[in-house]
Formats: structure tokens, C-alpha cells, sequence
């Protein structure tokens, strides 16, 4: 079949079977005659998604040209170390695709330095924790309960069980982040680093008075910005860049890359960063998803692009008005990003009981704890939506207004199979648009 590349708007021939970006089935033939109960798995993972509504805050749609990038020659290129320096020989064309993407990346976030080669944004943190830290030294986190992420202190992951962690959270009286406490905090504890940004926080921080408060600690400033990095790159979120010493980004979500991550840093800091990404913390980069990052990095530097952003966003404030006039609450009142992170409390159900509701009638979001959450963790008070994958199908404002409805249908007793059937309508209506 014939495809439009995303980024240069050429047409190219893939062995797709379904339109490239709706979740199609990527089963070459080949697949298909040597492991056909993989290639079965991969129809149905297709069938899936193109009936159901995708409302999950960290996934969203590659384009055909990140997924050519993906499946091309350096999938299998292995290229242990940096450009120039690399392990093995035969890297000169990986070194020059490495290159582009640290050169776009430097360019579309106007970093001093990047590194691309995380293959997650907690695999970046780890990285740079490891080039700011030593086992034992503090830092100052979002707490987990508030929306920080597991790398910012859980005792299941490696930040818990290597640094101590302070956390720091919102008021009870408007969900914002009490930067009052931050600092207080910071005085008391003394952090070797303080962590800024979080997973379902509504709204953006206040970079420069973090950079103010770490200033004053003489601790080095992380900027945990994997929810929001395709909104700086639009420029329609406040960049952490000029203000931390590290900035945390992922390449998937928002910004429609490979999964993977990405780290900015001062030029003060690049070696450290260098280092503590190749050889500590990961063994030979996977080139191929290098070259998928270079793509979207191109991809995320152009005014449709820019576009998509500004609907994405548009389409989160839709949704949260449409929750709360369904009874729920949201936190802080709406949402200054893509996402949504509502109580459902209200509503007398919990919100792993919402996740089971909607996930039953074709509508997937996430259950999420809400400061000061009375509920227990398996269960929790809140829901955690995104907007960026039915923003990529081409859902906008009326679609997400509608969503809403269905969502409080379905917590207020709504007959799953009628709303249901609506989903299904709905998803397959946009499943091949991109």
C-alpha cells in the first residue's frame, strides 16, 4: 500500500496491511508466514485500538516516518559508545544518525547539550541521578502520593532504595504546588538535588522559582518534564532548559517519537551526562530508535506540529469542563496541558472502579491517586486522562465533550453495551486519520 510520510509528505511503499498511525497491523508477510500466532496477536492488538477510545495520559501515535525509521537497516546496527567513539567498527552512518538527532534535539529545545540514547525517561533519570548523586545524598521530590513520579523515591525503584527523598506537595485548598513548602524543605534537608515536574500535575511549575530555591541550597536543579516535553517543543509550555542543570524528557508520549528518553543538560554537565548514560547505565544505544527520535524531533519543529499541540491542549480543557459538569472533580480546577487527572469520589465509585467501568465499554484511562487520597492505593479517588492520542486520530473539541458525557454515564450507571456501542462508533470513525 501507499503511505504519506509525515514529515516530507513523499509517498513510499510499505508491507503494511491498515493505514500507517491507527495502531494498523504491522505484520509484514514475512511475519506472517514465520510466526503467524505473533502476527495473529498483532491483528488483534489492531483490532483493539481501532475500538476503543485511547484516553491513557503516556501513549499516543507514531507517524509512517518514525515507524520506517524504526524498522530500517540500523535495528540491528550495533554501535556501543558515542559518535567517534565507538566499540565497533561500521558505525560511520550510525555516528552521522546519532548526530542529527543530538543536533535537532539541541536545536528544537535550545540545549547546550543532549543525549539520546535513553531508551526511557526513567532510564534518563537513572542517568542523571547517577552523574549528580552518590548513594545516600538527599534530594527533593514531588512526593509519590502528589503525582511524582516511582523514580522520585518509591522503595520499589532504584531512587528509593539508593537516595534519600524528601517530598514536597500540594495545598489542600487549590491543588497547587506550595512552593512555600519547597523551600522550607529545602532549608531543613539541604538537598544534593531537587526534582521539579511530575506525572499528573495539571499545571506547569514555576521553573525559575525552583532554579531560586535550588540556588539557594547549592543543589543542582532536575527538571522531570516526560509528560510535557512535546509541549516545549511547541512552545506552548515553559521550558525547564534555561533554568536546570538536567532536564528529563521522553521522545513517546506528546512528542509521537519511539519510546525512549532524552536528556538536556548544561555544557558544564555534558561529559558527566555522557558517562553516566554509556557506560554506566546502558550498554550499546538501539540506533534504530535513535533514528525514529531524529524523525519526530524534525517532526515536532514544524508548525503542523505546533498545531496538534495547541489541540491536544484545547481538546484537555474540553474534557475536564465536560468531567466536572458530570459530577467529577478536577485537580486544580482544569488543566494547563494535555492532562487530566480528575476525582471521581463524587460519584460514590473509586477510581480503580472507573478505569474497570470504562476499560469495559472501550474507553481506556488510567486510575490515579489525588492528594490527600483517603483511598487505598489499589483503589485510589482519582482517573489520569490524556488527550494526545485522540488528538493524533483527529478527535477535537465535540468529540471530547462527548467522551466526557459517555465517561459520566458509565460512572453514574450507564448501560455499558449502549454506551458501548457508541465507543466503538466513535473509534472506528477516527481509527484511520492521522
Amino acid at each position: 500500500m501507499t503511505v504519506t510520510d509525515a514529515a516530507t509528505g513523499s509517498a513510499g511503499t510499505t508491507e503494511t496491511t491498515e493505514p500507517a498511525g491507527t495502531g494498523g497491523r504491522w505484520a509484514s508477510e514475512a511475519l506472517r508466514r514465520a510466526d503467524p500466532q505473533l502476527a495473529d496477536l498483532l491483528a488483534a492488538e489492531a483490532e483493539r485500538r481501532a475500538e476503543s477510545i485511547q484516553l491513557l495520559a503516556g501513549e499516543n501515535l507514531t507517524s509512517a516516518a518514525v515507524l520506517a525509521a524504526l524498522t530500517g537497516p540500523l535495528i540491528d546496527k550495533y554501535a556501543e559508545g558515542y559518535p567517534g567513539r565507538r566499540h565497533h567498527t561500521g558505525c560511520a552512518l550510525a555516528d552521522a544518525a546519532e548526530l542529527l538527532a543530538v543536533d535537532r534535539a539541541r536545536a528544537l529545545f535550545a540545549a547546550p547539550h543532549a543525549n539520546v540514547q535513553p531508551r526511557s525517561a526513567t532510564s534518563a533519570m537513572l542517568a542523571a541521578y547517577a552523574a549528580l548523586l552518590r548513594p545516600g545524598d538527599t534530594v527533593l521530590a514531588m512526593s509519590l502520593e502528589h503525582g511524582g513520579h516511582l523514580s522520585c523515591g518509591s522503595r520499589a525503584n532504584f531512587s528509593g532504595r539508593w537516595f534519600e527523598f524528601v517530598g514536597y506537595g500540594v495545598r489542600r485548598e487549590d491543588g497547587l504546588i506550595d512552593l512555600d513548602e519547597v523551600r522550607a524543605l529545602a532549608r531543613l534537608h539541604r538537598p544534593k538535588a531537587i526534582v521539579a515536574g511530575s506525572i499528573s500535575h495539571p499545571r506547569h511549575p514555576d521553573w525559575a522559582a525552583f532554579r531560586e530555591i535550588a540556588d539557594e541550597a547549592d543543589a543542582f536543579l532536575i527538571a522531570s518534564a516526560a509528560q510535557t516535553t512535546g509541549l516545549v517543543a511547541a512552545g506552548l509550555a515553559p521550558s525547564p532548559v534555561p533554568y536546570a542543570d538536567v532536564t528529563v524528557a521522553a521522545t513517546h508520549k506528546l512528542l509521537r517519537g519511539p519510546r525512549g528518553g532524552l536528556l538536556l543538560s548544561t555544557a558544564e554537565l555534558a561529559e558527566r551526562i555522557d558517562r553516566a548514560v554509556f557506560p554506566f547505565s546502558q550498554g550499546g544505544a538501539a540506533m534504530n530508535e535513535v533514528a525514529g527520535k531524529a524523525v519526530a524531533l524534525a517532526e515536532a519543529a514544524t508548525p503542523a506540529y505546533r498545531a496538534y499541540a495547541e489541540r491536544t491542549v484545547a481538546g484537555a480543557r474540553v474534557l475536564a469542563k465536560g468531567l466536572a459538569e458530570a459530577g467529577m472533580r478536577p485537580l486544580t480546577g482544569g488543566t494547563d496541558t494535555h492532562l487530566v487527572t480528575a476525582d471521581v469520589s463524587p460519584l460514590g465509585v473509586s477510581g480503580a472502579e472507573a478505569e474497570r467501568r470504562c476499560a469495559a465499554a472501550g474507553v481506556l484511562l488510567g486510575k490515579c491517586a489525588v492528594p490527600y487520597d483517603p483511598a487505598p492505593p489499589a483503589e485510589t479517588s482519582g482517573i489520569r486522562l490524556g488527550t494526545g492520542t485522540v488528538t493524533s486520530q483527529g478527535m477535537g473539541e465535540a468529540e471530547l465533550a462527548e467522551i466526557a458525557g459517555l465517561i459520566g454515564r458509565l460512572l453514574t450507571g450507564g448501560t455499558d453495551v449502549r454506551i458501548g456501542a457508541r465507543v466503538r462508533e466513535l473509534a472506528r470513525a477516527f481509527a484511520g486519520r492521522r
